[in-house]
């Protein structure tokens, strides 16, 4: 915005509001505050908060310079958002000497009014005014529009990427068991998805399967971000990509990202015969916690969906709150319309996504049958979502307690809300649970009553015991698995007939440690084991140069 251009707005039109501000303007003092003016210009859909300007009854306005927050512009923005959650931005512009700080607020979610101290506030002439419950009513039946049915003008079949089609047409024909879906025309395909319709390409099919070219063009914000710091209290990352392709293809791309080895490591788990290995990030619920972010996001905000990868954790943030009636207390109870539903049935129907609803209970379960902490919604507000998953395996024992089971021969085999009672209760939480799924895990033994509530069965606790005893005595760091098995292979070239127990010795740890190691690299086909008594010894299969 240019100088110019700002003396030519309009207070109402315009959505603006001008103050002149010379020397500093009240913070919260009153209504008649920054935090006041950006709650109800948020309420009326966003608008602009300008200090230095002399509103005049006619345009050109006068300018008359303001000295408010110089300085402190990134300080404002962050107060603004600690106290009502609003992400504000903040412009400095200057004619000859005068300064105007030009205060950029976004609009409140749909269906939702934003307040100061406990008001909802609207602009009515020269007064911050309490909102009228007409105007209340009208924003809380409010409906957000499906974006990605909107018709994208100018998008035409040749702005399609083939490869995208391809992908997308054999993801619906095995989702479907209809494989004559792959030999249809693209324009059928793309009429039985409803990604076309008289003729009109809509957003959903410009956003899945455009051109990296057209998407820059049509809808530069529906790109995705993803950076790896080797530190949380790093400001920059080490490493940033931008993928700009069709979600079809794009999606593909960002799981490799994530899974390159140096990056998500694998973690034997054991408990006596139980051996498995886990991920830092399991595929499953990384591939489902992104394509949540891209098809539930805001379009209409230019930003980004962006991903932070560390050693210890994945955060995926997408601009836009929660959808309509869903928070960080009921996303896992409440049934929520996902904002683009044409681009969600199509990642349904296509097998990309869960079915509507589930997609969070899925992240929930599996995360949970790993071991690791809950997945972390809490740092999310009205203009972002954001979603962190722990790479700890903190409970051991819940992982091989639910896989043993799943596993085994028992029936009937757990589904998600079956995992998250058992969860609840191993947590002592409980608040929310459903007395049909705890009656049905009653039958199959996994929990039992104790003191008027419930508790997980008495093998959770011997295989508790059993990881907490194998713990105190082997005190191995598995980020130094590739080192002890480097060395596990030298032993042996030198010594074919070297022991397990005079490796342990050697390596200066619990031979059932040992076996660990010597079970792994026979899986992955570096050793054989020669022999069945307690004279077996292993030979190298491979020319190893370590």
């Amino acid at each position: 915005m240019t100088t110019n251009e700002l003396k030519h707005l309009k207070e109402t039109e315009d959505k603006v509001e001008f103050k002149e501000a010379k020397k500093q303007y009240a913070y919260n003092r009153s209504r008649n505050s920054v935090l006041g003016y950006v709650v109800a210009l948020a309420n009326e859909g966003g608008g602009k908060l300008i200090f230095g300007v002399k509103e005049n009854k006619n345009t050109p306005h006068e300018i008359v310079g303001s000295l408010a927050w110089k300085g402190q512009e990134g300080k404002l923005e962050q107060d603004i958002y600690r106290d009502i959650k609003v992400r504000v931005t903040t412009e400095e512009l200057f004619e000859g000497e005068n300064r105007i700080l030009v205060i950029h607020v976004p609009s409140r979610p749909v269906g939702k009014t934003l307040k100061f101290e406990d008001v909802p506030l609207m602009r009515v002439g020269e007064e911050l005014l309490p909102m009228s419950d007409e105007q209340i009513y009208k924003i809380l039946q409010e409906q957000e529009p499906d974006f990605s049915a909107k018709v994208c003008k100018g998008l035409s079949l040749s702005d399609l990427d083939e490869q995208a089609i391809k992908k997308m047409k054999e993801s619906y024909a095995l989702k479907q068991n209809n494989p004559a879906f792959i030999q249809l025309s693209t324009e059928q395909a793309l009429t039985d998805l409803h990604l076309l319709k008289g003729g009109k390409l809509n957003y959903a099919a410009l956003i899945l399967l455009a051109k990296k070219e057209v998407i820059q063009e049509k809808l530069p914000q529906s790109r995705t971000i993803w950076e790896f710091r080797n530190s949380e209290a790093q400001i920059y990352h080490d490493t940033r990509i931008v993928i700009e392709d069709p979600l079809f293809i794009g999606v593909d791309k960002i799981w490799r990202l994530i899974n390159q080895p140096n990056l998500n490591r694998k973690h034997p788990v054991q408990s006596g015969a139980y051996i498995f290995d886990l991920f830092d990030f399991n595929e499953e619920v990384i591939r489902e916690a992104i394509l949540n972010a891209i098809a539930h996001r805001d379009y209409t905000i230019t930003s980004e969906v962006v991903i932070k990868q560390y050693p210890n954790k994945i955060s995926i943030i997408n601009p836009g709150g929660f959808p309509k009636g869903v928070t960080t207390e009921n996303i896992l109870t409440v049934s929520s319309t996902p904002r683009s539903r044409l681009m969600t049935e199509v990642l349904e129907k296509t097998g990309l996504v869960e079915r509507s609803g589930q997609g969070v209970d899925k992240i929930y379960a599996i995360t949970l049958m790993e071991g690791k902490a809950a997945p972390d919604y809490s740092r999310s507000d009205m203009l972002q979502v954001e979603l962190v998953l722990k790479t700890e395996i903190s409970n051991k024992a819940f992982h091989v307690f639910i896989n043993q089971y799943q596993s085994g021969e028992r029936e009937p085999k757990l589904g998600v809300e079956q995992v998250i009672t058992l969860y609840l209760i191993y947590t002592q939480n409980f608040n929310h649970l459903n007395d049909g799924i705890v009656e049905g895990l009653l039958a199959t033994g996994l929990i039992v009553e104790h003191d008027g509530d419930y508790k997980l069965s008495n093998e959770f606790e011997r295989i508790e015991r059993e990881i907490e005893k194998a713990e105190r005595s082997e005190t191995i760091d598995f980020s130094q698995l590739l080192e002890i098995e480097s060395t596990i292979l030298k032993l042996i070239i030198q010594d074919n007939y070297i022991t397990r127990k005079e490796l342990s010795e050697q390596l200066e740890i619990a031979q059932s440690t040992v076996q660990v190691y010597l079970k792994n690299l026979e899986k992955n086909g570096y050793i054989k084991r020669k022999g069945k008594t307690r004279g077996s010894h292993w030979v190298v299969l491979v020319d190893y140069k370590g």
